[in-house]
């Protein structure tokens, strides 16, 4: 609807000074005639005002003006914390509500927007200022009325933006929560990303009882990798300190959840993951040569090539049996440090390796049960045999029998032969895909000597002569046990007949015995990209895997994965809740993290205008819970208050678009020219009488 508003303006003919000098001029000789009493005075005065008035050149100008519709903003926030209670049945209601009554008022335009629309990332948290400034991106701020927020007042903006923000109208807050809730959460304080193998770690965590009472102690559970969780009592409020170590390199996942309390809001936030990735300083290797052989360097060399080994290597070259009168004071050769070696730090070593080792009196027995004892608590042992072990001469008529995973059979087997992986070997990640395996024609070069054994225990991976055990994996307590029953495989190295993967197959058996996960032969594990979690089961077995996934909400999928040769049966599947995943197939579990497993939007979760006040008080709106109804809505002038008790105000700021312009001249040439004529023509006639 337009509307005309009349105003005069000037366009004077003359620069303003001018004007004024000219109206001082007609001043002063006016002055002069009446101080001589002329009697046309009042005429010359007249004609001067007409003159200087001409000069001004005023007109009547007339302005059509299309008033604009002020605009009003309804910000909804959708984030994951208004899916608490009833939050989101009465946000729908109350939007519904909003924009119902918003249409009826006068000349005023409203939008909605959720806070989701311009989110960036959903790790970020609920972003309100943000969502605001998207609706009125293409608005001045001489037409915003004002802004309604019907959310939990949950926001994480930083502090100074809050305190900054204007949006050129009152921004009102209708929360949609109930009052004096109350939530319990799982805060950690500090955590390392990074860790030492074997290393004294620890987080700090704290148990936070947000609007209850903090006097009574919390029960918290831990877990370590999907382990059996640790129960302890804490109290709440207080920072507690876990200690903890990593068992192996690569990813560890430390859970911690806190048991719920009475009246929360949600267990959401009673849980979090924390990722430690696991690094080994240095892998502390002793090799004991028996005797110097032409494998011996091969040995050495592999284990020196390797810069995260420290080394200690010891040949024995001066057994107690030869004594030929020799001075000691003469010879150059260092005495074995038994003592030192197998008692005092045996258990600084990750992996004792016996390389053609023979009794000959030069480790007691006692020292061997030390050996033992380490295997069983949790260390590495490997025994590559030479054909000593097929005599009485043999470790494994020693106290190291008990960890050992064959006996001898007394015989040594001596044709050439190339060493194949058994079944067992076509599926353990050791050999499973060594290069040159080739299934039943290996291509490897040969191998001339082993060890007839029987295998007592653990899995054969690889077979020689006649299909008799070459390599044998073992678990023995907390630790394990490899046997290689042959001293050849430093032909491979040399490249006999084109050699093989000798330094592969050395370096996963070694890594086998430190428990590294990518060489578990039985192991579950899911990984996720891209909204898409793959899962993975190794195992010896060949019967079809079936696993259970556990989703955030804790409803459960089964799913069948599809084996291959290897050992490995695998699928993927779609993922779309933000979460912990678990997985388990009976025997093995493992967990995977998808989104963000400790999300801003969960750090409180109760209803508060504390929030938004700093932005609410400078903008002079208010706030009103949805539980009481839903507030009135009313048109205030921009001077007026605009937020009272039950009712939110939106400016009527009256801005308006000009369409057209019209002008009018009041003091037309022609008329000034016949006034100025008359009136001095009529002074003159008075003064002439």
């Amino acid at each position: 609807m337009n509307s005309g508003v009349a105003a005069i303006e000037f366009a004077p003919l003359l620069d303003w000074p001018w004007i004024l000098a000219l109206g001082g001029v007609g001043a002063a000789v006016l002055v002069f005639a009446f101080l001589r009493h002329l009697p046309g005075v009042p005429l010359r005065a007249v004609a001067l005002a007409a003159g200087l008035l001409a000069l001004a050149n005023p007109s009547l100008l007339e302005e059509e003006r299309e008033p604009l519709s002020d605009v009003a903003i309804v910000v909804v926030d959708d984030s994951a914390s208004q899916g608490i209670g009833e939050r989101r049945q009465r946000t729908e209601a109350a939007v519904r509500d909003l924009e119902s009554r918003l249409g009826k008022l006068e000349n005023l335009e409203h939008r909605i927007v959720a806070t989701s629309a311009s989110r960036a990332d959903v790790g970020e948290g609920t972003r309100v200022l943000r969502a605001i400034e998207r609706a009125l991106a293409d608005v001045p701020k001489d037409r915003v009325a004002g802004v309604v927020v019907v959310s939990d007042g949950q926001t994480h903006e930083r502090e100074e933006r809050l305190a900054a923000f204007d949006p050129g109208g009152p921004v009102h807050l209708l929360l949609t929560g109930e009052r004096e809730e109350r939530d319990r959460r799982l805060v950690v304080e500090r955590a390392p990303r990074y860790g030492l193998v074997d290393a004294d770690l620890q987080l700090t965590y704290r148990v936070e009882d947000q609007g209850g009472d903090a006097a009574l102690p919390a029960t918290v559970l831990i877990r370590i990798d999907g382990g059996p969780p640790e129960s302890l009592r804490v109290p709440v409020g207080r920072t507690q300190t876990l200690p903890f170590s990593l068992k192996h390199s690569g990813e560890t996942l430390i859970e911690i959840e806190v048991a719920p309390v009475d009246g929360e809001l949600s267990e959401r936030n009673n849980r979090t993951v924390v990722s430690i990735s696991g690094v080994r300083d240095r892998l502390r290797v002793l090799l004991v040569s028996g005797e110097p052989h032409a494998g011996e360097r091969t040995w050495r060399n592999i284990l020196k090539s390797d810069p995260s080994v420290d080394l200690v290597h010891f040949t024995i070259l001066r057994p107690p049996e030869k004594q030929d009168g020799t001075p000691i004071r003469e010879l150059s050769l260092i005495s074995f440090p038994t003592r030192e070696l197998f008692q005092t730090k045996l258990n600084d070593f990750d992996l004792i390796i016996f390389d053609r080792y023979r009794r000959r009196g030069v480790l007691p027995n006692v020292y061997l049960a030390n050996v033992a004892d380490y295997v069983t608590l949790g260390g590495a042992v490997l025994v590559a045999a030479g054909p000593a072990f097929a005599t009485p001469l043999s470790l494994y008529r020693t106290s190291l029998d008990k960890v050992l995973p064959s006996r001898p059979t007394g015989r040594l087997l001596s044709e050439s032969f190339r060493p194949r992986l058994s079944d067992a070997g076509r599926r353990h990640p050791v050999t499973t895909d060594l290069a040159g395996a080739g299934g039943d024609a290996p291509t490897w070069g040969r191998w001339f000597r082993m060890v007839d054994v029987e295998a007592a225990a653990g899995q054969v991976l690889m077979n020689g002569i006649a299909e008799r055990p070459l390599l044998i994996l073992n678990r023995v307590g907390e630790g394990r046990v490899a046997q290689l029953l042959s001293d050849h495989v430093y032909l491979w190295a040399r490249g006999f007949e084109g050699g093989g993967p000798q330094a592969e197959l050395l370096r996963r058996v070694a890594h086998w015995l430190m428990k590294e996960p990518e060489l578990e032969e039985e192991d579950l594990r899911a990984r996720v990209a891209g909204g898409r979690m793959s899962i993975q089961r190794r195992s010896l077995a060949e019967t079809p895997a079936e696993v259970t996934v556990t989703m955030p909400s804790g409803a459960r999928r089964q799913l069948t994965l599809t084996p291959d040769e290897s050992g490995l049966a695998r699928t993927v599947i779609e993922v779309d809740e933000p979460g912990l995943y678990r997985l388990s197939d009976g025997q093995q579990s493992a967990v995977a993290a998808v989104g963000d497993l400790n999300p801003k939007e969960y750090a409180d979760l109760r209803a508060t205008a504390d929030r938004l006040q700093p932005v609410i008080a400078a903008s002079g709106g208010g706030v009103a819970w949805a539980i009481d109804g839903a507030p009135a809505l009313r048109r205030v002038a921009p001077e007026r208050d605009a937020a009272g008790r039950g009712w939110f105000g939106f400016r009527a700021n009256g801005e308006y678009r000009v369409t057209g312009v019209s002008q009018l001249p009041l003091m037309p040439a022609l008329v000034v020219l016949a006034l100025l004529l008359g009136l001095t023509a009529a002074a003159w006639y008075r003064e002439g009488r």
